[in-house]
């Protein structure tokens, strides 16, 4: 196929000498889809203060509307993540229909196991039987708000842990969350997902009930195949190998999916590649790798952003996501096998250099010419007027 553009043909030649079709990385970047989440449209802010920012989200509808506008420009982001209860109503049916005049849907519901006071000691895991009884009802509830906006994903983080030795017995911690998660998970619909997320630190010091992927990972065996783990790219420690873990639980069946954001220290929940693009990209290369194995991960964008606006924050999000995934798409996986089979380290890493490197904007602009939305979306965004009209009307 020719194109018009002259650097997109120049693409399609390089990939075509290579034996690759630039159709398919067309078509798999135009079928990408990445759930944006409804508390990055709300105002947010550290562990000291809450910031506002003019006219972020004050309502599940307004989040809604906000959501809309990623949609609007990126042409990938049809689903919104709800978090229970910051976006309870009384009519989820009423909700999920004006998603749907939105152009949107519903999608994963997120409990909430760590604001109410009963929780300072632990929800799923607390020392007391009524304390663990509110929460396995909360996620029981959870799970009747899916069934009525249609979502098949629960994705569930606790805050849960110890902060001195001698707090709690760890062992019994172990048991008391085994028992809640398998009342929780018996009681999903069998197209449903339970997402189990892990964090290695914070609010938690000493301890943490589920504190890397390798926990979350014998928790969801034990439970059963519903049960998968979630990867959030901020919940681990300086170094880490995430794709390596990325790569693992492809192989064994258990990634169910990931919670977008990037850090410099912690869990900063900063922009999706603000700090980390090429790590974003090697993460991609393992999924791409993996093939049908990855079909059923979930991408979800979670950030926390306070000092920049929410609405342009998100659709950088997405394009930084769109960026690692295209460049992800044009590996040479053929070369890279042969390197490594041929022990070629240097070989294999130009290998992955070399899409890593190419300038994939004329891609991305095709893409987004045949999805029927604008080139470049953030520009579109700050150019449309919609920042200025919410924040004049939600103050």
């Amino acid at each position: 196929m020719a194109y018009k553009d002259e650097a997109l043909q120049r693409l399609a030649d390089k990939m075509a000498a290579r034996g690759m079709d630039l159709e398919q990385v067309l078509t798999a970047l135009a079928e990408q889809r990445v759930e944006v989440p409804s508390w990055g449209f709300a105002d947010s802010g550290t562990r000291f203060q809450v910031f506002h920012h003019p006219g972020a989200a004050r309502t599940a509808q307004e989040k809604l509307d906000d959501a809309a506008q990623v949609q609007r420009y990126t042409g990938i982001c049809p689903s919104v993540a709800l978090h229970i209860p910051w976006d309870k109503t009384d009519d989820y049916e009423a909700l999920k229909a004006y998603a749907g005049r939105l152009g949107l849907q519903l999608g994963a519901i997120n409990p909430n196991l760590f604001q109410e006071k009963e929780y300072r000691l632990g929800s799923l895991c607390h020392p007391s039987a009524e304390v663990r009884r509110q929460a396995v009802d909360h996620c029981l509830e959870c799970i009747d708000i899916a069934r009525a906006t249609g979502s098949k994903a629960i994705s569930l983080w606790l805050a849960d842990g110890t902060n001195y030795p001698g707090q709690d017995i760890l062992m019994a911690r172990k048991h008391r969350l085994e028992e809640t998660l398998r009342e929780i998970y018996a009681a999903m619909d069998p197209d449903m997902r339970l997402l189990v997320e892990y964090k290695f630190f914070e609010p938690a010091f000493y301890s943490t009930d589920i504190p890397d992927w390798g926990f979350s990972f014998l928790l969801c065996q034990k439970l059963g195949p519903q049960a998968q783990v979630l990867v959030d790219l901020g919940h681990h420690p300086l170094g880490t190998n995430i794709e390596q873990i990325v790569g693992t639980l492809l192989d064994e069946g258990k990634l169910g999916g990931f919670h977008f954001n990037a850090k410099k220290y912690a869990d900063d929940d900063l922009m999706v590649g603000s700090t980390n693009p090429y790590e974003l990209f090697l993460i991609f290369n393992e999924l791409i790798a993996a093939g049908q194995r990855a079909a059923q991960v979930a991408y979800m964008i979670d950030q926390s952003h306070n000092v920049e606006g929410k609405i342009g924050a998100m659709i950088v999000s997405v394009m930084n996501v769109q960026t690692a995934y295209a460049k992800a798409l044009l590996i040479d996986r053929a070369a890279l096998e042969r390197a490594a089979e041929a022990g070629d380290v240097l070989g294999g890493n130009a290998v992955l250099d070399d899409a890593y490197q190419t300038d994939v904007r004329p891609l991305l602009v095709e893409v987004r010419r045949r999805l029927g939305v604008p080139a470049d979306p953030l520009a579109a965004y700050r150019a449309s007027g919609y920042e200025q009209k919410i924040a004049a009307e939600r103050g």
